[in-house]
């Protein structure tokens, strides 16, 4: 089978590779009819993923058809239409118990799929723990609606669930990227009084006020997006901050804007460490959420598509068959003709 494959560092390559087979009575082998490209992909390719290994099948968003089942696995059989989570997770120990399934205590506990295992940048992926990392989607909702759960969509809900939002909050969402979009069709779930998304590329700023009007949108290159935070909020800022861009001036963005006691919720992955400039934020008793996504919700997630609650099919501007990856990837990476995220075919 064709599998896109991280070589070293900087390097990947669209090779030829053996279909995967069942290594454990909990494992599935599914066939994928639509996968996608993740900014976390990128991470790999520049080396800021070191747990990543060589020689793996990277991609990590992707639905597919089971094709086999091992002894153990009960919740899908062969034929269903599948939704893959980006983290594999037993269910059994004492944080998948907690809902804290990206601290598995499992080998292959976490983020593994395209990371420490092969992932599904393929034409078949092996996914282990099927149990918990398979969920059959509704016949009613198609690949392309589905194909964000297991991953950024995931990643956008658990962000907005542990932010505490209230009815009466101001949320501020920095960035308006794949995550940045899905993270704000999460947080429109909880009905805030007011929405602000902050981003500096026109296009999507454009994209954000063309599919979200009710959505304040600016562009922190042409406002100073703190003052106008705290000219527009009753208490000198938003209530809630969710850090979605990864750069050094947008997590200093994320503290400054928000009110004191405030939540920030740091969604992003960041190519080096931050600081916490501690003495300038001193009294301001802020609470810090971060940390990876604990993906479990899947299942409510693809209930709300069904309902038409949620819908990131805009999300997806560009399809690409399988043998062009390369070309996929160039335009992704460099954020060319609008694109905001990328669907595979195989």
């Amino acid at each position: 089978m064709l599998a896109y494959t991280y070589k070293t560092k900087g390097t990947f390559k669209l090779e030829e590779k053996p279909v995967p087979e069942i290594l454990s009575s909990t494992d599935a082998i599914v066939r994928v009819t639509l996968s996608s490209i993740c900014t976390s992909d990128l991470h790999i390719k520049h080396g800021s993923v070191p747990r990543a290994v060589p020689g793996i099948t990277v991609g990590h968003e992707m639905v597919g058809v089971v094709e086999k089942v091992g002894a153990a696995v009960t919740n899908v059989a062969p034929g269903d239409r599948v939704t893959v989570n980006v983290e594999t997770f037993c269910g059994e120990c004492f944080f998948c118990r907690n809902g804290w399934v990206n601290n598995c205590e499992d080998e292959n506990g976490g983020w593994a799929l395209g990371c420490r295992i092969d992932g599904g940048q393929a034409e078949y992926v092996r996914v282990p723990l099927a149990n918990q990392g398979l969920n059959r989607i509704p016949d009613s909702v198609t690949d392309r609606q589905a194909l964000f759960v297991g991953d950024v969509l995931a990643t956008g809900y658990w962000a907005a669930k542990i932010s505490d939002i209230k009815e009466q909050d101001t949320v501020l969402i920095i960035g308006a990227g794949p995550t940045g979009i899905c993270t704000l069709l999460c947080v429109m779930l909880k009905n805030p009084a007011k929405i602000i998304v902050c981003e500096t590329d026109a296009g999507r700023r454009k994209f954000v006020k063309e599919h979200y009007p009710q959505v304040e949108v600016v562009d922190p290159q042409a406002a100073d997006v703190e003052r106008y935070v705290k000219s527009i909020t009753p208490h000198g800022g938003a209530d809630v901050v969710l850090e979605v861009a990864g750069t050094e001036a947008t997590f200093q963005m994320a503290w400054k804007c928000a009110r004191p006691n405030a939540v920030v919720t740091v969604v992003a992955l960041y190519d080096g460490p931050q600081t916490l400039p501690l003495p300038d934020m001193y009294g301001k008793n802020l609470t810090f959420k971060f940390g990876g996504v604990d993906g479990c919700d899947c299942g409510e997630i693809l209930s709300l598509i069904a309902e038409g609650k949620i819908d990131t099919t805009p999300l997806i501007t560009h399809t690409f068959k399988l043998r062009e990856i390369e070309a996929a990837y160039e335009l992704f990476e460099n954020r060319r003709d609008g694109v905001i995220k990328v669907a595979v075919e195989p």
